[in-house]
């Protein structure tokens, strides 16, 4: 049976779906894992997204599905990705994460590892913050928080300007948006996908292996 990891995320101007981009592609590094790209739906009206650029942005990542919360029930492991706001998740995100209720009642998500990626616009714009605040939410959903260890090289370099944590991956987008993910950011990102996607498929392997030889165990 294979592991399945979704990757949810909000993007505005196209940076968090670069690096969801890259983290998928760490997910497929893991033999026998499945992954799957959805993205939040949209809350900004049309016009003002038109009107800042972001409308047209959007297009690269438009053939991405939309994400529902029954979505989640089928993942493993789940890896969210939203820009900051002010040091937060996006309202976009939090909309979604709210509708989730129903299966917070249900224990759906209970024992499901995830793991979360940010962009703020700058060096000092709350990365940090967004990534352990999501943490939050998920710690009262029951899931299993995995972060960036430092066995990834990229978190320790201080040769340039670049975003890393050891919570997740992130990425700088500049004041005015027109940074992309840099070589270093993007290699954070595969590294967090494939780490996640390793603790995941190890984890699934041992619980069959207990359901199998009928050893209880906590999830």
């Amino acid at each position: 049976m294979k592991t399945n990891v979704q990757i949810i995320f909000y993007s505005m101007f196209g940076h968090i779906y670069k690096m969801a981009e890259e983290i998928a592609n760490g997910v497929r590094l893991v033999n026998d894992v499945n992954v799957e790209l959805f993205r939040v739906p949209e809350l900004v009206p049309d016009a003002i997204l038109e009107k800042s650029g972001a409308k047209a942005a959007q297009q690269a990542f438009s053939h991405i599905p939309i994400a529902t919360v029954d979505h989640l029930v089928n993942a493993d492991a789940i890896i969210f990705g939203t820009p900051t706001r002010y040091g937060n998740m996006c309202a976009q995100m939090r909309n979604f994460l709210d509708q989730t209720g129903g299966l917070w009642v249900k224990n759906a998500l209970a024992g499901k590892v995830s793991s979360v990626f940010a962009s703020t616009g700058t060096q000092h714009g709350g990365q940090e913050t967004t990534i352990t605040s999501f943490h939050t939410t998920l710690f009262h959903l029951g899931m299993i928080v995995v972060g960036v260890p430092y066995a990834e090289a990229g978190l320790t370099n201080m040769n340039e300007i670049t975003g890393g944590t050891p919570y997740g991956a992130t990425t700088l987008a500049g004041a005015k948006g027109d940074r992309q993910p840099s070589e270093n950011e993007l290699t954070i990102a595969r590294y967090q996908g494939k780490h996640v996607a390793d603790i995941t498929k190890a984890l699934k392997l041992g619980r069959e292996s207990l359901q199998q030889t009928k050893t209880p165990y906590v999830d």
